[in-house]
């Protein structure tokens, strides 16, 4: 199922709740996590379309890895709506060793699961993914 070269195999509900926020818009972020026990990557929690970047990243756990997806919505500077797909590699700086390394290691096989990501960014601390981080990469 799944061998170090390739990472963690990854739960059909990843992919099925991705395109639902994708395509429906029916969720503002997924937070996804590996569990060792089956080797698998799962759904850990999801944010409804109200939910607000600041849910979103108090959700994230303070020393755990996790990976996520925000849809981010944004005003050009021509006054114009867009969204863009965020992929988030959380990895706190107080996060084991271990589980850095089964993140890192996983992280490309998840992301090509997920078709339709538009930004990836690799986080090891909040301030990395400050609202103006944000902002300047979706633009």
């Amino acid at each position: 199922m799944a061998n170090s070269a390739s990472g963690m195999a990854v739960h059909d509900e990843c992919k099925l709740k991705f395109l639902e926020l994708k395509a429906k818009r029916n969720y503002r972020y997924i937070v996804f996590k590996i569990d060792e026990q089956i080797q698998q990557v799962t759904v850990e929690k999801v944010g409804g379309p109200e939910q607000t970047y600041n849910d979103f990243t108090n959700s994230l756990p303070a020393d755990q890895c996790r990976y996520a997806v925000f849809d981010f919505d944004f005003t050009t500077d021509e006054n114009v709506q867009k969204s863009k797909i965020f992929f988030i590699a959380w990895a706190p700086d107080t996060s084991k060793v271990r589980s850095k390394m089964v993140y890192a290691s996983s992280k490309d096989r998840f992301k090509r699961e997920l078709d339709g990501i538009q930004v990836e960014l690799q986080v090891t601390d909040p301030s990395e993914m400050s609202m103006d981080i944000i902002k300047g990469r979706a633009i």
